[in-house]
């Protein structure tokens, strides 16, 4: 099947976007007419022509532009305020020495969106003949078009981001009129409600024996020793560890943050120094070999290496009965609440509301499947064969069907959203008043 006929210009103005209001000004993807300055922002001039490109922009990305003279004036209007907003995000974004936008994180940005594009396109040939048809001469100025959108939008996103961080850009609540305004002029895009379920549920951990624990254990001091003579950390983690995520990165766990990892691992990996082998951490996933590569204020680079207690089928077996049991208290009228704190694993959730079913886990999908029925489900076994088997007493609350969505089912996310278009609205209106801002249209 060939690929969709999306203008080069449109994909890539897709990629270059920050959040509404903010827009980008551009290379023209049509013919440009005779220009005129319709707006000043500092000394910056906007031309009738750019405010053309971003009306076929928006066309050529399904918007409904009207088909009337003052209808298109109207939208005209629209998109150049949005360019003036742009504008003076990106002047005040200038004018901060704290924000830094570098060649290689834009060009970096830039080759991704270049290779996103070109998969759209069966052969090189309908590649170049689409960016003609875009209006660029050659792939050339089309990545420094790019560049200059990519770099805009960085400058605009520190810009807001930083403001938020120094609380100078706080949320302003909108109004219940301007709430439901925003939902009858939106909600023909809202997409469908999915299919969900709310469910309540109680994991039990099997636990292991104390002679597979003294095993761990010894395995872990004794990998220790030999990193601390020189072994390579990777090729041992690669080896040996459990953590099936980070194992084939060599151990790697990226940046991070207190609050991510589980209160033991975290209050050792905090205290290291950089490029040291931490002793062995023990925590409820097992035994913990931790290395900081790098760390700055409030996050660390870290990478680790876990070994886990074999759980013997002794264990297993002793975890089920368990889940048994408490399946049958339940049953039987036991407070959930009761149960789950004597039995539950801290580590797993106890309740899910509205769970889009897309994203059940393949064990819960084979048991919930299209079960409409609520009410305790038989126990059954998630991670059978890993490491970290877990028996599941599951309890379906209600499954909600695939449908449209009600004001009040997202007028949580519309309050949200809206507060912090009106803060930054507040902001630009600010920024109005000290900069010189002439429309001319």
């Amino acid at each position: 099947m060939r690929p969709s006929r999306v203008t080069l210009a449109a994909v890539a103005w897709a990629a270059a976007l920050v959040a509404p209001p903010v827009t980008a000004q551009g290379r023209s993807a049509t013919a440009r007419a005779v220009d005129r300055v319709v707006a000043v922002v500092g000394t910056k001039p906007i031309l009738a022509s750019q405010v053309e490109e971003q009306l076929v922009l928006a066309q050529s990305q399904g918007a409904k532009v009207p088909e009337d003279s003052a209808g298109r004036d109207a939208a005209r209007r629209q998109i150049l305020s949005q360019m003036v907003d742009e504008e003076l995000l990106v002047q005040q974004a200038e004018r901060d020495t704290t924000i830094k936008v570098t060649d290689q994180e834009v060009q970096d940005a830039v080759e991704q969106t270049v290779q996103n594009v070109r998969k759209q396109f069966t052969s090189i040939t309908e590649f170049q003949a689409q960016l003609r048809a875009a209006g660029f001469v050659s792939e050339e100025e089309w990545r420094r078009w790019l560049a200059d959108q990519q770099r805009r939008s960085i400058l605009q996103q520190r810009l807001i981001e930083g403001l938020k961080q120094k609380g100078k850009l706080r949320p302003i609540p909108p109004s219940d009129a301007e709430m439901h305004a925003f939902w009858e002029a939106n909600r023909g895009q809202q997409p469908k409600r999915p299919a969900a379920i709310s469910f309540r549920q109680i994991v039990i951990l099997p636990k292991p024996d104390s002679a597979a624990s003294a095993r761990a254990l010894q395995l872990a001091e004794s990998l220790v020793v030999a990193l601390r003579r020189g072994a390579n950390f990777a090729e041992i983690a690669k080896k040996y560890s459990a953590d099936s995520a980070s194992r084939e990165q060599g151990g790697e766990l990226g940046w991070f943050r207190r609050g991510v990892m589980v209160k033991q691992f975290e209050d050792v990996a905090f205290r290291l120094r950089p490029g040291t082998i931490s002793d062995v951490v023990p925590t409820e996933f097992g035994y913990h070999i931790i290395q900081v590569e790098r760390a700055q204020p409030a996050e660390i680079l870290a990478r680790h290496i876990l070994i886990q207690p074999t759980i013997s089928a002794g264990q297993l077996a002793i975890a089920k009965r368990l889940a048994d049991s408490v399946h049958d208290a339940l049953a039987h009228g036991a407070p959930f609440d009761s149960l789950a704190r004597l039995y539950a694993d801290p580590n797993e959730p106890k309740l899910a509301d509205a769970l889009p079913v897309s994203q059940l886990p393949p064990d819960y999908e084979k048991v919930v499947g299209s079960d409409t029925v609520p009410g305790l489900k038989p126990v059954f076994e998630m991670g059978a064969g890993t490491a970290r088997p877990r028996f599941v007493i599951f309890e379906l609350v209600r499954r909600l069907p695939e449908g449209d969505l009600s004001f009040d089912e997202v007028k949580d996310r519309i309050r949200d959203g809206l507060a912090q278009q009106l803060a930054v609205k507040h902001y630009l209106d600010l920024l109005r008043r000290t900069t010189y801002v002439d429309v001319r249209f």
